[in-house]
């Protein structure tokens, strides 16, 4: 394996009963790339989300990291050699604060009369603006709630908050979806800073508009196959639309001839 590849999944199936999620997906990533994984709903973009992450196990295949196979049981274990995904959810809580959401189940503590520890709000505050400003987020008041702040704004938070707990690898699931245009902007700033930073990113979303701009490379995925995987030097935007575009197109007209009667 190259040694500049720091994840990758070969000839990974995903069977759950008779349903094939995945069938013979490969997917290489790059120390310090943006790779962009695009499909239709369908396409099985969850399933290998999933299963990067820690909550599937490849029914065959392999997965490496680092070049060496690895079997999660967790998504701990994957967040452990610093993979971390970002959900659409973004696990945040929307009446606690910026900082308490930036450090949950992280929380830095202190002590209180010498007897028990308390989490340190006056740290967390200042770490996670200090944080969130490296992304280029300016956060008026750490202390206010996180519902407070735009769809946009929080998906930073997410991302940001992976970045500072030692991500290497940042999975992202649809990050721009549902943001307006300069959300959706800002979000991919972040995701061009991130691999500024040397931490190879894994874009997932069915907008060739967002992917193109920001993406290395795309793996292109159609009801749980790979149809490859190209660099942006042997691929233009309009040819990776037509191929999706194709593969729905496919989809949908397998799906009325099966269900046609003759």
């Amino acid at each position: 394996m190259n040694e500049d590849i720091i994840l990758a999944l070969e000839n990974v199936s995903k069977f759950f009963g008779k349903v094939i999620a995945l069938n013979g997906v490969t997917l290489r990533l790059r120390r310090g790339e943006v790779h962009c994984l695009l499909g239709d709903n369908g396409a099985g973009k969850s399933t290998l989300i999933k299963t990067l992450a820690g909550v599937h196990t490849p029914s065959s295949g392999e997965y490496l990291v680092d070049g060496k196979p690895v079997h999660f049981e967790s998504p701990k274990e994957a967040l452990d050699l610093g993979i971390a995904t970002v959900y659409q959810d973004l696990a945040l809580v929307p009446l606690l604060s910026v900082a308490r959401n930036f450090f949950m189940g992280r929380e830095p503590q202190k002590k209180r009369f010498g007897l028990f520890n308390v989490m340190d709000l006056d740290l967390a505050a200042e770490t996670s603006r200090g944080k969130l400003a490296e992304m280029g987020i300016n956060v008026r008041d750490p202390h206010q709630p996180i519902g407070t702040m735009s769809g946009g704004e929080k998906q930073c938070l997410a991302i940001a908050r992976a970045i500072h707990f030692g991500a290497r690898v940042l999975i992202l699931d649809e990050p721009t979806a549902a943001l307006g245009v300069k959300q959706s902007f800002n979000v991919l700033r972040l995701i061009h800073t991130a691999r500024a930073k040397g931490i190879s990113v894994i874009f997932i979303t069915h907008n060739v508009h967002h992917a193109y701009p920001i993406g290395d490379s795309f793996t292109l995925l159609n009801r749980g196959k790979s149809m490859g995987t190209y660099t942006k030097d042997t691929i233009t935007k309009n040819e990776v639309l037509d191929m999706m575009a194709g593969g729905a197109e496919m989809q949908k007209m397998i799906g009325e001839l099966e269900g046609a009667t003759i």
